[in-house]
């Protein structure tokens, strides 16, 4: 299996995904107060108490039988290839990482890790292995909550708060890059807050800790070995880490997780409007806000009498500035709840209550 998938081309370098198919685990460390003293980090009491938490993740997925070819259609080989093609299935394998979150077997990964699989096998650093179930997945953050029934309670790791992460902090990345497993490399933040084409929720934390195709789905633990990220993507001309890897951070990730363990999918609200951002100097206003673009019919937006022009300046009272704000507050909303827009029309404010609806593809 390829060692990347890619998303999307960068410069002459490459944005991937960072998955493999021996397996992908990445863990997160800092400095101890060693560093602090002027004398070289050591992770090593980092690593033996969380490395237990960090599994392997091996899945299967059922390919769809190869297709008929035009050119075969109406001829004596179509029957030889349609007998050639019944009953016959096409398995393709990959792996991934993750971490466990609770003792009774819940373990955080990538999206992109479990995909489709039919079959999910998770490897503890022990070498044992156990069938795991996928609770639920969420796409827009590219996370995905497992679940395994072991005889014993499981080693855990907790959650950091990714907001107090500092730039240029310490972070260690553990897993099995390339199937070598049991593997930590470490680093520091390089950038918080970083977009990189991934979707409307991107907000990754940027860090020089080695991560390469093996890595996806395992975490990024900052110096009280505390998770502050999934590590997800590298930005790499080779395929391999060139420095630069990105990690979604656990203020992100974890009300995610929540709801999926809760309720096996994640609904976010919706408004059913296009925005763009609007600064002052542009032309159209001297004030900051978001700009409504365009407006879905039969939307929520639509029904509640928002109009294409309006600049949306607070939701509930609180200002916006960005599109990207705009859209993450809305989505926190759940669907039926309503939110009031305040909206500048005409050069005055008015406000109106909107009935939030459910993001579609959500069922």
């Amino acid at each position: 299996m390829s060692a990347l998938l890619s998303r999307r081309p960068l410069g002459h370098a490459v944005l991937a995904l960072v998955l493999a198919a021996p397996a992908l685990s990445l863990t997160g460390c800092a400095a101890p107060a060693a560093a602090q003293r002027g004398l070289p980090p050591d992770f090593a009491d980092l690593a033996e108490r969380v490395l237990p938490a960090v599994v392997n993740i091996a899945v299967t997925t059922e390919q769809r039988q190869q297709e008929l070819p035009p050119e075969l259609r109406g001829t004596p080989f179509e029957r030889y290839f349609r007998d050639r093609q019944r009953n016959r299935r096409q398995e393709v394998s990959g792996a991934g990482s993750g971490f466990v979150i609770d003792p009774a077997g819940y373990i955080v990964t990538n999206n992109h890790v479990v995909g489709n699989a039919s079959r999910v096998v998770v490897a503890l650093q022990d070498g044992s292995e156990l069938q795991a179930r996928v609770v639920g997945t969420d796409d827009l953050t590219d996370l995905a909550l497992l679940k395994v029934e072991s005889r014993s309670a499981l080693t855990s790791v907790t959650w950091g708060v990714s907001a107090q992460a500092r730039v240029g902090s310490w972070v260690v990345a553990a897993g099995n890059p390339f199937g070598l497993g049991g593997t930590i490399t470490s680093g520091i933040v390089s950038a918080r807050g970083r977009e990189i084409g991934a979707g409307p929720f991107d907000d990754f934390i940027q860090t020089d800790a080695a991560i390469n195709p093996g890595n996806s789905g395992g975490p990024l633990f900052n110096a009280a070995g505390e998770v502050i990220g999934i590590n997800t993507a590298i930005y790499s001309p080779s395929g391999a880490s060139a420095g630069i890897g990105f990690a979604t951070p656990s203020d992100l990730a974890r009300p995610v997780i929540e709801q999926l363990r809760r309720d096996g999918r994640v609904e976010r609200g919706w408004l059913g409007v296009a925005v763009q951002d609007l600064v002052p100097g542009d032309g159209r206003n001297a004030r900051r806000g978001v700009l409504v673009a365009g407006i879905e019919r039969n939307s929520p937006a639509g029904r509640a009498g928002l109009r294409q022009g309006d600049i949306v300046v607070a939701i509930n009272g609180d200002r916006v500035d960005t599109s990207r704000a705009l859209v993450r507050s809305v989505a926190a909303v759940p669907p039926g709840h309503t939110l009031r827009l305040t909206v500048v029309r005409d050069g005055r404010e008015r406000e109106l209550p909107v009935q939030v609806g459910r993001r579609p593809g959500q069922g």
